[in-house]
């Protein structure tokens, strides 16, 4: 009988989460709540819906800090938007590092028939030097064969976890700078903190870059520890980037996804230098931590022409003030390498914090902003992240849209595509696949991107 249990309890599991395509999200599940321990102390993971709306949700057409009402898009961009950018540096995941003295982008390899001989492939060095020295990275790039500087094509830059060379099989993808640590992987095939011929491939269903290639858009990726190893919870701010600064032109509590941040404006700048890419419609995307990091990058550096959040979770597009799933308490502590020392404080009293989700991602408009969720990430509160969405959508509306988001529109597998702003709800776990990228490019393409399907 034991035998037998094993093969029907994944078949429960799956049952739990079965869904339809346009079936309307029912996030209800109180048997899961449990106490989690963020390395301090227990902390209680509430997934029962009676008890998630339990704070004040904040109004995004009032203005912070008080004083009146949003009422304009002038107002928004000359006077909220501010706001939201200096708490985001000063209180919750720090400044990037500096624009460095010298910045060069080094063409290493190239490949005309990359792909099965559909793109274009291009391997970069960006190389950073400041004062106290000098920084590198690799960039992996590929792009459609009839790009050209008479027809530039979008382009996506898409921060990997476990190294450029796992995202695709070919051989002649560089590995990581020597000595790189990254975190160990049971996917990547990672066991020592470092990249080895033998884990070429394993992100590849990640990294759908044969179908981006085929929906006419360049895509760039780096592996984000080689700007700053990701331990989570010691800070290794002397292993990154931010070591060739002067401790006087950063952060006094230098973060590192603030640092990734950065380095997706790195790659901003080396597209900005090519010709064949359209500068106007360059998007940053990213998966779990590294979705924080493309929402960040986005309000950031408003040369991004969109920001892609994959299950970006607490401290990405998941709204603080609802208790479901990973919660504040919980990620300021565990992760204490991604937030500034402030947000512990915050989380103890949630409600005193000033902006929410929903002004980060309202910080990319009147740009464009992608917010994707899975059913069975709870841990992620699809919820959330769509009401956060919805929220951000005021602010579009200051700048013309028309068409809103409702929570009648959170329904499995059917997009809600906005005047700037969408959302999917895909079917399944924390990840990202063919899928995911699939609705990406739909909504860009609704926004006129490109013309292929």
């Amino acid at each position: 009988m034991k035998k037998l249990s094993l093969i029907l309890m994944p078949l429960a599991a799956s049952a739990l989460f079965a869904a339809e395509a346009g079936e309307l999200y029912n996030p209800d599940m109180p048997e899961k709540s449990c106490m989690k321990f963020n390395r301090v102390e227990k902390v209680a993971i509430n997934y029962a819906e009676a008890k998630a709306d339990i704070y004040k949700k904040l109004d995004i057409l009032d203005k912070i800090g008080g004083g009146g009402r949003v009422e304009t898009a002038k107002q928004w961009l000359d006077g909220e938007r501010p706001k939201v950018v200096k708490f985001l540096e000063e209180e919750y995941f720090g400044k990037m590092p500096p624009r460095p003295e010298k910045l060069e982008f080094k063409l290493v390899e190239s490949s005309e028939d990359a792909l099965g001989g559909i793109a274009k492939r291009r391997q970069y060095k960006i190389i950073s030097t400041d004062k106290n020295g000098t920084h590198i990275f690799n960039v992996l790039m590929y792009y459609p064969q009839d790009a050209s500087v008479e027809k530039p094509v979008p382009a996506f830059i898409y921060t990997n976890y476990n190294g450029n060379h796992t995202t695709v099989s070919e051989p002649e993808v560089l590995l990581p700078e020597e000595g790189t640590w990254l975190s160990n992987s049971k996917r990547g095939k990672i066991t020592d903190n470092r990249a080895h011929d033998y884990q070429r491939g394993t992100g590849a269903p990640r990294n759908p870059f044969k179908d981006i290639v085929s929906r006419g858009y360049a895509v760039a990726t780096f592996c984000y520890c080689e700007i700053y190893p990701d331990k989570e919870h010691i800070l290794s701010e002397n292993e990154s980037v931010f070591r060739i600064f002067d401790k006087s032109a950063v952060d006094k509590d230098p973060r590192c996804i603030a640092a990734w941040a950065w380095g997706d404006c790195r790659v901003l700048d080396l597209l900005e230098t090519l010709p064949f890419i359209d500068r106007a419609k360059i998007g940053v995307a990213g998966h779990s931590r590294l979705g924080k990091t493309a929402l960040l990058a986005g309000a950031y550096d408003t040369r991004f022409a969109l920001a892609v959040s994959n299950s970006s979770c607490c401290g990405g597009a998941s709204m603080n003030r609802r208790n479901y799933g990973e919660n504040l308490k919980f990620a300021a502590t565990y992760f204490p390498c991604w937030y500034k020392p402030k947000m512990k404080e915050y989380a103890e009293n949630i409600e005193s914090m000033p902006i929410d989700a929903q002004h980060m991602l309202a910080a990319m408009a009147p740009r464009m902003v992608y917010v994707l969720s899975g059913t069975e990430d709870i841990w992620a509160d699809p919820k959330g992240e769509f009401m956060s969405l919805a929220e951000a959508g005021k602010i579009y509306g200051l700048f013309g849209a028309k068409k809103m988001a409702t929570l009648d529109d959170l329904r499995v597998k059917k997009p809600f595509v906005g005047d700037g702003f969408g959302y999917v709800l895909y079917d399944g776990p924390h990840q990202i696949d063919a899928y995911n990228w699939k609705c990406i490019m739909d909504f860009t393409d609704a926004h006129g991107w490109t013309k292929r399907k």
